[in-house]
């Protein structure tokens, strides 16, 4: 009898292991398949300054300056290129996925021009359809003087130093 229960003991050990080894493995499927699930997603980002609708609707055209446009604002992400008088708020979403390239899911551009006198002139807002891509060029200028590969480099370095 003895014998019998000792016996029933270590089965019932045996089995406890048994199922603590079966939910360690459920564990680290479970763990491993939300990390696999979570990898595929993609990355969204926001990025820039847009001003809220709020904030647009203090903005009156012919009465402000570019003072108070500021400070209802914000400052601009970029000013123009080529005319100083026009603020760019941009504010662009993407989302990339894996190892794909990233793609524009929304685009918003809100350009407030100025007078002359500093006056807010008009105010255009640009969405995603605007958007008109610019090919790169793939020229190159050329330079004077020799390509020199690393070890040519090094090399032409030698001696150079520790001179004096």
């Amino acid at each position: 009898m003895k014998c019998e229960f000792r016996r029933e003991i270590a089965e019932t050990r045996i089995l406890l292991k048994m199922s603590q080894r079966t939910k360690r493995t459920g564990i680290a499927l479970t763990l491993a398949l939300a990390l696999l699930v979570n990898a595929c997603a993609p990355r969204v980002a926001i990025r820039g300054n847009l001003p809220r609708q709020e904030q647009m609707a203090k903005i009156k055209i012919g009465e402000q300056n570019r003072d108070e446009v500021a400070e209802i604002l914000g400052t601009p992400s970029t000013l123009g290129t080529f005319d100083d008088k026009v603020w760019y708020y941009i504010s662009r979403k993407t989302e990339k996925f894996a190892f794909l390239e990233e793609e524009i899911i929304d685009q918003q551009v809100i350009a407030v021009y100025f007078s002359d006198s500093n006056i807010v002139q008009a105010i255009h807002r640009y969405t995603k359809d605007d958007l008109r891509q610019i090919e790169m060029v793939d020229r190159t200028t050329p330079t004077a003087g020799k390509d020199l590969s690393v070890l040519d480099q090094l090399i032409g370095n030698l001696g150079r130093f520790g001179r004096n």
